[in-house]
């Protein structure tokens, strides 16, 4: 099976999330981007590291199954999310959206 080769990774307040659900933007407590290691982690999904970050994500739903952060669980309070753009990374993303928009017709003065 197909899945993505990263994710970025959100750990955000329980208590900062709007009426959709979604972590309201610059709340974030903590960011990393995981990439794929290729193996399945304890929970049965892949399992992707990177920046202190292990996590098992099921490809299928972008659902964080298991998380440990610098070695340890998550402390109560905080929830983790993936970022909006999923595969590469934060950097790949951020010259995407300008080639789109260079792409898309403006408006001037």
């Amino acid at each position: 099976m197909s899945h993505p080769q990263s994710y970025e990774i959100l750990l955000v307040p329980e208590h900062k999330e709007n009426a959709t659900g979604t972590p309201e933007p610059g709340t974030a407590l903590r960011s990393a981007v995981v990439a794929a290691t290729g193996d399945t982690g304890a929970s049965g999904y892949p399992r992707y590291t990177g920046e202190g970050v292990e996590a098992d994500i099921d490809p299928a739903t972008h659902t964080v199954e298991a998380l440990l952060v610098d070695g340890v669980e998550l402390d109560y309070g905080l929830t983790v999310r993936i970022a909006e753009h999923i595969g590469g990374t934060r950097e790949e993303h951020r010259a995407a959206q300008g080639d789109a928009a260079e792409g898309e017709p403006g408006q001037t003065g």
